[in-house]
């Protein structure tokens, strides 16, 4: 049994062929393809994080919304960018909301990766430290996070306070009891795999890798995959830990599939650069009838190691058609593969 998922970029634009066309479509759409894929039976809804750009940024609102619209599905990010995080007040946020839904927050964190302007987290007030790099402020915002969600108190109280407080020193409010253990870190590299297996985080592994080893994308995650588990292991957390990946996959059924995707799929592996210092290796994209996708999806090791896939959509295209995309592999491919 495998969860699957979507994930969504939430690109708006006023082209004409978009149905998409205001950050206000992005966000309603958003919440209804959630609503939709738990009618489908999925698993999970899963929002991308970009800032400075016409795609969905703050992700809270949105969370809560969906957490308040829907019962049972996982509502989570991949992933927010810690560059930009203020730590404290993202608990404050993330709590909230993951008490709105129930206690099904999966939220992804990360480094995040070259955005839409330059150094885009100074105009959010944040300076690396000295002598170090947007990564080290990154993961620093990140350690404080998962602390703070701890629940441990740790800031002294007013001693004559607005309102009467409870002993002892005092924590971020509200608290959401769970919710560290739903923590992932987006690792695009097998060093990075490791240190969040350290740090007690599930892991997400997207399309793109900062490394090129020679062999096959999902090989390389495969292995991401492996190093992290043992990891973890060794760090003698005691808890089993969560990996996803990430995919564009598109079974060809009908005629609007075909239209759509029946000739753009990547079919190989890409090497290529990422920004002017990070060469990178980008995953394969699948397109093809169902029974192609099988035998093609079948091969692919590091969707086999991950206990969760998330779909990558086309947004664009509209909440009908998305939902049809995902019904058509929870349909037609997930259970000839055992997924379902």
């Amino acid at each position: 049994m495998k969860k699957i998922g979507f994930l969504s970029f939430g690109h708006w634009s006023a082209s004409p062929y978009s149905q998409v066309r205001s950050g206000a479509d992005a966000l309603i759409q958003s919440i209804e393809l959630a609503e939709a894929v738990e009618d489908l039976g999925a698993d999970g809804a899963y929002f991308r994080v970009h800032h400075f750009a016409q795609q969905l940024a703050s992700p809270f609102p949105l969370l809560a919304a969906i957490g308040a619209r829907t019962k049972r599905i996982e509502i989570g990010t991949a992933v927010i960018d810690m560059r930009y995080e203020n730590p404290l007040y993202m608990v404050e946020d993330a709590g909230a909301a993951d008490l709105i839904a129930g206690g099904r927050l999966q939220l992804g964190i990360s480094r995040g990766s070259p955005e839409q302007v330059i150094d885009g987290f100074r105009y959010f007030g944040y300076v690396p430290p000295d002598g170090g790099t947007d990564a080290d402020m990154a993961r620093q915002h990140a350690e404080v996070f998962l602390q703070a969600l701890s629940g441990a108190g740790f800031a002294e109280p007013n001693p004559s306070p607005m309102f009467p407080n409870p002993p002892g020193l005092l924590r971020p409010e509200p608290h959401s009891p769970g919710l560290r253990d739903r923590i992932w870190w987006g690792a695009g590299s097998r060093p990075t795999a490791e240190w969040a297996a350290q740090q007690g985080m599930n892991m997400q592994s997207s399309t793109l890798m900062t490394e090129d080893a020679g062999v096959p994308f999902h090989e390389l995650q495969a292995e991401q995959i492996r190093l992290f588990r043992e990891a973890w292991t060794a760090a003698g957390h005691g808890r089993e830990p969560r990996v996803s990946v990430s995919r564009s996959i598109f079974a060809l059924v009908d005629d609007r599939d075909r239209a759509y995707f029946g000739r753009g799929a990547q079919g190989s592996d890409q090497v290529g650069y990422i920004d002017a210092q990070t060469k990178a290796i980008f995953g394969r994209s699948y397109a093809a009838e169902p029974d192609v996708l099988v035998k093609e999806l079948a091969k692919d090791t590091a969707i086999q190691a991950a206990d969760t896939l998330l779909l990558t959509v086309p947004n664009q295209l509209g909440v009908a058609y998305n939902a049809h995309a995902i019904e058509s592999i929870l349909k037609y491919v997930a259970p000839e593969l055992g997924w379902r």
